[in-house]
C-alpha cells in the first residue's frame, strides 16, 4: 500500500521527479505554520530546489518547510483586464 505524501514531503517528492517552480506556503517552523502564515500573511514562494535540508525559492531565500498550494488560474475578466 502506497502512503500519500503531503506537506514538505510532497514538495521534496515533486522536486525529485523534476517539477519546477512549485508554488508553496513556506515557513521555518513547520508545515502547519507555513499554511497558517500563507492564509494570514501570504508567505508564498516558488520553490525550485531542496538541498542541505532547505527549500530554495526563485529569489534564493531558503525555508525549512514548503507546502505545495494550488494556484487557480484567473481569466482576463476576473483579473479586470
Amino acid at each position: 500500500m502506497n502512503q500519500e505524501l503531503n506537506g514538505s514531503d510532497l514538495t521534496r517528492a515533486m522536486l525529485e521527479r523534476g517539477d519546477k517552480h512549485i508554488w508553496c506556503a513556506v515557513s521555518d517552523d513547520s508545515d502547519a505554520e507555513a499554511l497558517s502564515d500563507q492564509v494570514d500573511n501570504d508567505f508564498t514562494a516558488r520553490v525550485v530546489s531542496f538541498k542541505d535540508g532547505n527549500f530554495y525559492c526563485t529569489s534564493g531565500t531558503t525555508w525549512a518547510f514548503a507546502v505545495p498550494i494550488k494556484i487557480e488560474p484567473l481569466t482576463q475578466t476576473e483579473a479586470g483586464l
